[in-house]
């Protein structure tokens, strides 16, 4: 129970379905916030002391037990350390894929495990359908597609979701889950939705890296080569990226550029006009398969951020995992998700390695 609506009136289905429930707040931060004091002027998040709160009063209303556990170690190396890694090497992180796959559905679903219970309830927006052979259930996009979570929870492997429940998939749209937390008085039912890096105060990603990550000072560079202009550090940039450019002169045709390339080790920024920016062809790593891995030729649908547009593509390879998009796609990349879809059935991820 984040100390939202969603988790909120997850936890009351559950209840109304039958199941002995217990309600786990996760303590992720040990700062000022998590500490009791005020919090700082920060992103939204899900973690703070008065998230905490909010979900307490909603176990309350539910009648259910409460604890908070704390998983702060584990969020810390699992999700603020490998974020700060990932943007020192140069790729594009997902901190909340992270934080699904290794805190929330590893490391919390695993505690509960131990202590006999038999699945983890959440308030993602994702269908989890039945197989009729007794196998792990098939994880589905949800019924209210604007607000879809299955992205995130496609890194999942089968025996994960398969202590999984999600009892918010099949709701028509958000507003419902207001009007439901509202008629079961939940004080959550008016609270603004979580956004933005829960660990990142004001949601400015670079520069809370300026000071995580050792400054690399290099030069932007056009893709023929020539200087534009210098920064002060690689981290941070990331492909697709057009603000915070330090160059010298406008282009010869006046267009704006965007960041085409990131190249840590010899702190080049390369870039270009919009259009340098499509691709087609994607390769990834690490593939999470929801089933058999799919042969190369199968059609399907690819998603490459949280909230971005699936696109047809064919995939010419599994290992090593590669997919050609039927449409071009900008800003794609290196360490973003990319997840595969058989019409609403999530079929497997990969964490993106290159592009062209």
């Amino acid at each position: 129970m984040s100390g939202g609506v969603d988790s909120a009136v997850a936890a009351a289905r559950a209840v109304d379905a039958g199941h002995e429930v217990v309600g786990v707040h996760l303590a992720l931060s040990r700062g000022a916030s998590a500490a009791g004091e005020p919090a700082p002027a920060r992103a939204r998040g899900c973690c703070t002391v008065e998230d905490a709160g909010d979900a307490r009063r909603a176990a309350d209303v539910l009648g259910i037990p409460f604890y908070v556990w704390d998983l702060s170690e584990r969020f810390a190396v699992d999700v603020v350390e490998d974020f700060t890694a990932e943007y020192a090497a140069g790729r594009t992180p997902n901190p909340c894929v992270r934080c699904n796959e290794r805190v929330k559905f590893a490391a919390l679903l695993d505690r509960a495990l131990a202590l006999g219970f038999d699945a983890l309830a959440t308030g993602h927006y994702a269908r989890l359908e039945p197989d009729p052979d007794g196998g792990p259930p098939a994880l589905h996009r949800a019924r209210d597609a604007a607000k879809d979570q299955s992205y995130v929870l496609a890194v999942l492997p089968p025996h994960r979701l398969a202590r999984a429940l999600l009892p918010l998939g099949d709701v028509a749209a958000k507003a419902d889950v207001r009007a439901e937390a509202a008629a079961r008085g939940l004080a959550v039912a008016d609270k603004p939705d979580s956004h933005d890096i829960c660990f990142v105060p004001g949601g400015d990603a670079r520069a809370w890296l300026r000071e995580r990550v050792p400054a690399q000072p290099g030069l932007v560079r056009a893709e023929d080569g020539e200087v534009l202009g210098e920064h002060d550090g690689a981290a941070g940039f990331t492909v697709g990226q057009r603000r915070g450019l330090k160059v010298g002169r406008p282009a010869a045709d006046g267009r704006p550029r965007y960041v085409l390339e990131v190249q840590v080790a010899t702190g080049d920024v390369t870039v270009g006009p919009v259009e340098r920016l499509d691709r087609t062809l994607v390769r990834g790593s690490a593939p999470t398969w929801a089933g058999p891995a799919p042969a190369p030729g199968a059609r399907l649908g690819a998603q490459l951020r949280a909230h971005g547009a699936e696109v047809a593509c064919e995939v010419t390879g599994v290992d090593p995992f590669e997919v050609r998009l039927e449409v071009p796609v900008r800003g794609v990349a290196p360490g973003q998700t990319l997840a595969l879809y058989d019409g609403t059935r999530v079929v497997g991820s990969a964490t993106i390695s290159s592009s062209r």
